[in-house]
């Protein structure tokens, strides 16, 4: 099965009719919701050929193969999307508006120019739109506002486990995600650990989650009493990995016990625990937890 890399770097399947010879790697002309646009192609593995048979999405129509006087004129229109990028951001400026320009997109037949750009809040853009309309005539102005994650997918880079970001490669839709993912997982609540480039949570905070809570269901809660072989104890941290629970005994120390080591029991037990276990809504560094996750700016699938 063939499918396309679109500039937002995001594959896309295709039909491409069984006479035309096309070659891993070739660009082609395909028509998507802002018009014609060029594409690379590639060949996707048995596994994601399975999911669209499921999925079924609704394939790009296919147009041509770019000839080499296209791929000129693809080179051209970069760099005129460089220069249309530099003269649009003079005129934000000029009219002193809260937006920041992320990027520009030709159509490869210079009908429509797609402005990306992030924003706290609504921007009245009436005036912009007006110098616009006069700087790149007979050209249809298309000003799209996108949130931060979505910034991020067309930026593209690298994540902490050093692979592309999700968001720029394979993942279409962003789920919610909140700080409580990353507490039952046992992650250390550090903003520079959970969060992305985008300056919210992981989205991978979501792939194991539901692994974490069914290991969670065999173990005693945090907080809990046991009795373990040296006495009683809290458990104060789950370790899901090796299948371990921290507890926390009288005179203080912290030792880890297999779960067939321990037995849960009625009633309080005189153990203060640190108030780290506890769900809290600022961090170490002091950081505002909700910061991390979604609102309103993270993303408006407008891309």
């Amino acid at each position: 099965m063939y499918a396309v890399k679109l500039i937002k770097n995001k594959f896309f399947p295709v039909n491409i009719p069984d006479d035309v010879d096309v070659q891993e790697g070739q660009f082609i002309l395909v028509t998507t919701d802002k018009g014609e646009e060029a594409a690379k192609v590639s060949i996707v593995n048995e596994e994601i050929s399975k999911l669209w048979a499921k999925r079924k999405p609704e394939p790009l129509p296919f147009i041509r193969v770019l000839t080499k006087e296209d791929l000129e004129k693809l080179d051209t229109l970069k760099c005129e999307e460089c220069a249309a990028l530099k003269q649009c951001r003079e005129l934000v400026a000029k009219h002193n508006l809260s937006m920041n320009l992320i990027s520009c997109r030709y159509t490869f037949d210079k009908r429509k120019i797609s402005f990306y750009y992030t924003a706290p809040e609504r921007v009245d853009f009436r005036n912009l739109l007006k110098d616009l309309t006069q700087t790149f005539k007979h050209v249809r102005i298309d000003l799209r506002h996108i949130g931060v994650r979505d910034e991020t997918s067309m930026v593209g880079g690298c994540g902490l486990c050093g692979r592309p970001f999700c968001c720029g490669s394979w993942l279409r839709k962003f789920d919610s995600i909140n700080i409580k993912l990353a507490r039952d997982q046992g992650m250390p609540i550090t903003p520079g650990k959970i969060s992305g480039s985008c300056g919210r949570l992981l989205c991978c905070l979501n792939y194991e989650y539901s692994n974490y809570i069914d290991a969670a269901k065999d173990l005693p809660p945090v907080g809990s009493g046991v009795m373990t072989p040296d006495g009683v104890g809290r458990v104060c941290q789950l370790h899901f990995l090796n299948n371990k629970l921290a507890v926390k005994l009288e005179d203080g120390k912290i030792k880890d016990y297999r779960k067939d080591e321990i037995e849960m029991i009625d009633g309080e037990v005189n153990i203060v625990l640190d108030e780290s276990f506890k769900y809290t809504e600022v961090s170490e560094e002091g950081v505002d937890l909700r910061q991390l996750e979604d609102d309103k700016n993270s993303t408006t699938g407008n891309i």
